[in-house]
Order: structure tokens, then sequence, then C-alpha cells
């Protein structure tokens, strides 16, 4: 079982083979229950929670020091199957509780004292102690030191009855929306994932990324930009991206010359961008959709262009330090294009092929996934690595296997989700968060930055970004919205009509509620003096009602262009934890192939990664999401302008060096170029660096022929 090669626990032992098999049948249920299946949500997800239970109780052990010895062994069995038949269990007695009303019986606190038991400990195994101190947090907050505490978080509380009920049987609980999207879109989209690593389109990947950029200057470092974006599309972590693809890119960017530190940062920042990469965007695609009720395609369709602005930003950084380094292209290495796609394209192509054909036709995702799964095993026969039998086993429990620590976090995040919803932090939050910007979208932005960087160190990716999401994305869309349509603006254009005696019917009811002779005076016309004094009447309150009534009769295409740009912005800093110091898992995975210091290559990462903080400016100020094709792709060029650059500021040079007038000239016309400035602005950055750019061009050809 070669699955397991680096697993001792379960490497060629009976348990690892209840391991392999049962990781099979949890594969197959979930192909048949997405596809064919008709199971509710709250079964769907019991079943599927109960399946990853047994399997992360097996992988990772209760003492660590003493995990093959038969005690340890025999407690964690016995803990894994008791959880996965108490989940089931429990899930079928809904209808027996509702018929009780809403009570549970002993056997039933048991099973669910249990269940949210077993969800926390798993969760502690595989990712340490901070989630399940952040999710006991949570939990007594609602049930015993909210109401002891005062301010805006002060909560009356409920019974332990009431948490532990909706805990495991509310939509927003461990069994409800986030469990559908991990037994669904999640499981299926990793499935599909391990098939084509199963199949060799991992090293088809690598192969096309030397083919096609290692005959360039820097070609080694766009190897790795390539190779880790287009592995995300079969990865659903940066780590792990960096670890498959960082063993072989990071030792050949350092052979080619450029320094271990920058390698690994190179990888790092790339293998980041995998998770913002379509179709699958680490899964942050398919939670966005249930979230939003955007269809998925949608999504995927526009986040092409910014996640190509941030790989293009991190292959600026590379040619610019290839470059200053002066490394020689070698070709010698570099395997033919058409060689490559003769060897190994069908197994990676047709299936991402099949994959976005049947979204584009309109079809789920479940079933485009599942569809995709079998054409990766029809397609591994046009190559010499054909999938038979035993590969479609092996490929089958690798995906379950690397389901696990994702599915038990969002399974776990749904008790944080869960108390967010019934003491309505979410709301509490936005309002806060408004607050302390002062109405300042960019103040915002900075404050969902810092707390996604904070709660990135404790949760995945995708979890923080749905923790993230409830608790800022109504404050941001809200901000976008009037950034868009200006507060201050509407107040005048309502002193206007109350002026000319055409206000809306809807807003005069307001002017009743503060002075009743007000409202017999809004009928006819007034002075525009008269006008001021009527609507200074109006406290800030009531104001707010009305914008956000003006805000709710927008076109539907303006509210959800707003809730796209709102989830995006969270979506993309909720990755900024992979590079940024002090915890960036990403970085330091790298640091220790490269055997750099952790620190200081995290630091290195941060840089190189910049587009991660750029990009998400650019959905908040411009149409970058929701413009005209035309608007979008000139949004594109000037980005991809402004980050060069800002880069070229950063590091010093171009194609030769640049001097410090050069830079700070640079910097600021990158500046220009990224923040949404009127068009005679950005047109000014791009002359500015193109015409640094030629003469720079210039003087590296002269500082060549004079080497020559």
């Amino acid at each position: 079982m070669d699955v397991f090669h680096d697993d001792p626990r379960l490497r060629d032992t009976i348990f690892g083979h209840l391991f392999f098999w049962g990781a099979v049948a949890i594969s197959l249920f979930h192909i048949w229950a997405n596809i064919f299946g008709t199971l509710s949500t709250l079964w769907l997800a019991g079943i599927h929670f109960a399946g990853l239970a047994f399997l992360c109780a097996l992988r990772f052990p209760l003492w660590h020091a003493k995990s093959d010895s038969r005690l340890a062994l025999a407690v964690d069995i016995v803990f894994g199957l008791a959880l996965a038949l108490g989940t089931v269990v429990l899930v079928g007695s809904e209808n027996a509780i509702y018929a009780r009303g809403v009570h549970l019986s002993t056997l039933e606190w048991v099973l669910a004292f249990l269940t949210i038991f077993g969800a926390i400990e798993l969760t502690r195994r595989t990712t340490g102690w901070i989630i399940p101190v952040l999710i006991l947090i949570a939990l007594t907050y609602v049930t015993w030191w909210g109401s002891e505490i005062s301010g805006v978080f002060k909560f009356s509380g409920l019974s332990i009855e009431t948490v532990v009920f909706r805990s495991i049987f509310a939509d927003e609980g461990m069994f409800g929306i986030i469990g559908r999207i991990s037994a669904s879109f999640v499981f299926l989209f990793i499935l599909f994932g391990a098939f084509l690593v199963r199949s060799g389109a991992g090293d088809f990947i690598i192969d096309i990324a030397r083919a096609i950029s290692g005959r360039m200057t820097g070609g080694p470092g766009f190897v790795a930009v390539i190779a880790s974006g287009l592995t995300g599309t079969i990865s659903g972590s940066a780590v792990a991206n960096t670890t498959s693809t960082g063993v072989i890119t990071i030792p050949l960017m350092k052979r080619s010359g450029f320094p271990p530190r920058f390698s690994a940062g190179v990888e790092a920042a790339a293998s980041t961008g995998g998770q913002l990469m379509p179709p699958i965007m680490g899964a942050g695609a398919f939670v966005m959709a249930t979230y939003t009720q955007i269809p998925y395609l949608d999504i995927v369709a526009v986040s092409f262009l910014p996640a190509f602005v941030y790989f293009l930003s991190v292959a600026f950084f590379v040619r610019i330090e290839a470059k200053r380094s002066n490394i020689v292209v070698s070709a010698d290495d570099a395997p033919k294009l058409m060689d490559v796609l003769r060897r190994g394209g069908p197994a990676f192509l047709i299936p991402i092929a099949v994959l976005i054909g049947l979204l584009v036709y309109g079809f789920t995702p479940t079933y485009a996934a599942g569809w995709a799964i079998l054409s990766v095993v029809v397609a591994s026969w046009l190559t010499p690595n054909r999938m038979g039998p035993k590969a479609i086993a092996e490929a089958l429990a690798l995906g379950a296997r690397n389901m696990i620590t994702t599915g038990v976090l969002l399974i776990a995040v749904g008790l944080i989700v869960n108390v967010i919803a019934m003491a309505s932090i979410g709301n509490t939050f936005s309002l806060m968060i408004t607050e302390w910007a002062s109405g300042n979208l960019l103040v915002a932005i900075v404050l969902i930055a810092l707390a996604s960087l904070v709660l990135g160190m404790g949760l995945p990716v995708t979890a923080a970004y749905i923790v993230l999401a409830t608790l800022s994305a109504p404050a941001l869309q809200t901000l976008i919205l009037n950034n868009m349509y200006d507060p201050a603006v509407m107040d005048a254009e309502m002193i206007q009509a109350i002026a000319n005696g055409t206000l809306a019917e809807t807003v005069k009811p307001f002017f009743l509620l503060v002075d009743p002779e007000a409202f017999g005076k809004l009928a006819q016309p007034m002075a525009l003096a008269d006008a001021q004094a009527l609507f200074a009447l109006l406290p800030p309150e009531i104001l707010d009602q009305i914008h956000a009534g003006a805000r709710n009769e927008l076109p539907a295409s303006v509210l959800t262009g707003a809730l796209l740009s709102a989830h995006m912005i969270v979506f993309w800093l909720s990755q900024d934890s992979n590079v940024t110091p002090p915890v960036c898992l990403t970085a330091f995975a790298a640091a220790a192939i490269a055997k750099t210091p952790p620190m200081r290559t995290g630091i290195t990462a941060w840089k190189l990664a910049k587009g991660l903080y750029l990009v998400p400016i650019l959905f908040a100020y411009t149409p970058f999401l929701t413009g005209t094709p035309f608007e979008m792709g000139m949004i594109f060029l000037i980005a991809t302008l402004g980050v060069y650059a800002l880069g070229a500021a950063i590091e010093g040079h171009m194609e030769a060096p640049l001097n410090w007038p050069l830079r700070i000239l640079l910097g600021a016309a990158g500046i220009a170029l990224v923040w949404p400035n009127t068009p005679l602005l950005e047109i000014g950055g791009a002359i500015v660096v193109l015409t640094i750019f030629g003469f720079n061009i210039a003087a590296d050809r002269k500082a060549r022929k004079a080497a020559a």
C-alpha cells in the first residue's frame, strides 16, 4: 500500500489494511451519495464525519510517543468506532427528538457530548490546541460567561440543551451547511486531485512547466511559479503544494544560481497562489458559492485575471532576481513541449477539460467532479501510467486520507459558526468594523487583513475564510456600496427631492416619526433652505435606515457584485497567514526543503506575495470582478504594470540596476497604477514605467556588450 509509505503506524500492518479499505469505502460512499444518492444534508454530513472520524482516530494517535503500542492502537480503534457509530445513531434520532419537543434523552445526551467532544479531540490531534481552545471559548460564551460581561458582546445565554441541539442539528452547526460543503464539493474535488496525482499528473505539471519556461532567463524560478499554479488545481493545501512541487523546484532553483532563501520564498509564494487559481481554488470557490448563492462557474470565471496578476507579480520578482544574479540560461535540461504533452498530457488535460466543459454546460460541481474522476481513469490509458484496479483503489484511499484533516476541521468549525449565529456576533462584529473604520473602506480592509492573520495562525485557509466571512463580509459589502454610492450624494439628492416635492413615498414615513407637521409639508415644493431644515430633523440612525433602504433598491447586479467583491477580498486575505510571519507554515515548509532560516524565509515569501494585499484593493475600488470584459482587461493590464513597477522599486533592479531617484519614481508610478485613480494619472504612471523600462533595457544591453 504505497499510499501509506510515510506513515509507520499504517504501513504493512493489519491496521493499515483496515484503514486502506475503510478509506476506499468512504470515498465510494461519497461518490455514490453526491452523484446518485438523495440523502438529506444531515445524513450526508453525519456519515461524512463518522467515516473521517474513524480514519482520523487510526491515523492520528492519542499518544504520539506510544503510537505503535497495542494499548494505544486499541484505544484509538475503540474511540474511532464509538465516535463513528455514535454520530450515525444520533443523526438517526432527529425525528424522535423533535417529537419530544426538542428534548434529548439520556442516550442522546451521551451521544451528543461524544460527538462534540470527538470533533474537538480529533481537531486537537490534527492541528494542535488553538482551534479546540477557540471552540471551548465559544461554547462557554453562549452557555456561561457571555452573561457575565458587559458591553456589545454581552449575551444573556442559552441552555446547554439548546446549544447542544443546535450544534448538531442547526443549519449553521456541525452537520449543516459547512458539513454539506465538506461532504460534497470539498471531498469530491480533493478525491479528483488524488486521482490526478495517482495518474502521474504531478510529474506532467513539473515537466510542462520546465518545457514552457526552462529556456527563459530565470527558468527554474518560472518552473516553480507555473508548477505551483497548476498544482493548485489538484491540491487543497498550500503546504501540500509546497512539499509536493518544492522538493523538485527548490533544488532546481538553487542549482541554477538563485539564493536558497529566495528559492524557498518563491515556492511558498507561488504555492499560496495555487489556492487562488481556478477552477478549484482550494475549495474556496465552492464555499463562496454556497454562502453567496452566486453560481460557482461565475466565481471561477472572474477569478482567472486576478490570479494571473498574482502569479505575474511573483514571476516579476523571479525575473528581476535572475537578471541581478546573472543567472545563465541552460536549455539542456528542459524537455521538449510536444514530448511532454504526448507522454503525460492526456492524464491532466482531458480531465480538466471534462470538468470545465460540464460546468460550462450547467451541470453541478459535484456531478462534474464525478465524471472528471472517471475521465482520469480513462485518460490514463492514453499514457504509460495506466490506472488499473490497484491504482484506482489507491487513489480512492489517498483521496479519503487527504480529506481527513480538512473534513474534521470544517465539521469542528461548524461549532464556532453556530455560536456566531446564535449570539448574532456577526452583526456586532460588522458594526464594530464599520465604526472602527469610520466608514473608510481601506481601513476596513486593513482591519480584516489583521484579523485574518490572527485567525490564520490556528485555522486552515478555508476555515479562516468561513469564520471571517461570517463576521466581516456584511460590513465590507456595505462599505463597498457606500463607496460606489456615497451617502453624502444620497443626502444631497434627498434634499433636492424634498425641495421639488418629489420625495419617494417609501422615505416620507420616516419624517412622520420625527415631526408629524413636517410630514404634511412634503407634498408640495419648497425653498431649498426649507428643505435643508426639514432634512436636518432626521437623526443619524434614521438616515442610516434610509441609506440602507436605498441600497436595497439598487439593481440586483450591483448588490451581487458588491457581495462577490466583499467575499473575494476576505478569501484573498485569508491566504496571508501562509506567508506572513510569525506563523507562516507554507514558508516554513519551503525553508525546511531549502535548509534556510524559517523566519527569514517567511519575510522573503511575504515580500514576494505582496499581490495578496494589492489585488483586494482592486476588488474594492474597481470593477475588476464585475465590469465588462474590456474594463476587466484594462484593469488587468494596468495592475500588471503597477505590480511590476512596485517590485522593481522594492528590489532596485529591472533588467539592470536602478538608482534611488528612479526607484522612488517607479514606486510612485506603481502606486498610481495599482491605486484606483483618474485615467490621466494612470496614463501618466504607465508612461513613467515604460520609459524607465526602455532606458533600463538599453543600459542592460550596453553593460552586456561592455562585458563581452
